[in-house]
């Protein structure tokens, strides 16, 4: 991927692995400030790892990871995390969740005005009226807008989702997708989005530019900038040529890399 002198996050010369075998090999990435990148490929190409490696869940075994200028050496507030299996707290109401994210964005702020606030995040996911609901109550579509809730509320330059709506129905899928778009747009400044998935179609939706991943260890084996303008929507993007041919251009070089694996087995 091109290198932005300018990048918002810049990952270097990044490895990593697990009990000596790799997981991922020297990843080069620069994303803009308040751009959209998608991460894609298939299983086990070190996409979630990679995610983790910029939350500072995980550390790099060389390398590094740089965040507005600053290595990363653990996770913070800055970086806000969308997981796909909603990781809300079971025993605390929704609205007390998003809530606790609040407080850490603003730790003098008072937990009524802060429970104020959350409540007008959920409401900006569409989640209107459930507030005092316990995530149990929730369907799975809900519970993630209220963990989408939960990290805008930590106002953060960058937000990292892995699979958010990799778990939920098309239907939901596509309405979440939407939502997303909607309040990444919205912010000022739009915080800069790194984004998992391994679904080509949501990828050319959704982000700016896309960084596909081989398998094996995990490597950047291509980069594709997404020229269509926002908004986007599924109809007019499904029926351009551009769209085809950017989606059979993603497939070759996945079939590429699967078949060079192949050879060297």
């Amino acid at each position: 991927m091109s290198q932005t002198a300018n990048a918002a996050l810049r990952i270097e010369r990044l490895r990593f692995g697990y009990d000596g075998t790799p997981i991922l090999q020297d990843i080069d990435v620069a994303v803009a400030e308040g751009e959209f990148l998608a991460l894609l490929g298939p299983s086990g190409s070190g996409k979630s790892t990679l995610l983790r490696l910029i939350a500072g869940l995980e550390s790099p075994g060389s390398g590094r990871v740089l965040a507005a200028g600053r290595p990363v050496a653990g996770p913070g507030t800055d970086r806000a995390v969308v997981f796909q299996n909603y990781a809300l707290f079971p025993w605390m109401r929704v609205v007390d969740n998003v809530a606790e994210a609040v407080r850490k964005a603003k730790p003098t702020l008072g937990w009524p005005a802060a429970r104020t606030q959350a409540a007008g995040h959920l409401n900006r996911v569409g989640l209107t009226g459930i507030a005092d609901k316990y995530p149990f109550e929730l369907s799975g579509g809900m519970q993630q807008r209220a963990a989408i809730a939960r990290a805008l509320a930590l106002e953060s330059p960058f937000l990292l989702m892995d699979e958010p709506f990799g778990a939920l129905d098309p239907v939901n899928r596509a309405r979440l997708q939407d939502l997303l778009i909607e309040v990444w747009q919205r912010r000022t400044p739009r915080p800069t989005v790194v984004f998992v998935t391994h679904d080509v179609d949501e990828a050319l939706l959704l982000a700016d530019r896309v960084a596909v991943l081989g398998a094996s260890p995990g490597r950047i084996i291509a980069g594709f900038d997404v020229p269509f303008e926002r908004p986007r929507r599924r109809a007019a993007l499904f029926g351009d040529h551009r769209f085809h041919e950017l989606r059979e251009a993603i497939a070759e070089a996945l079939d590429a890399d699967t078949l060079a694996r192949l050879d060297a087995a």
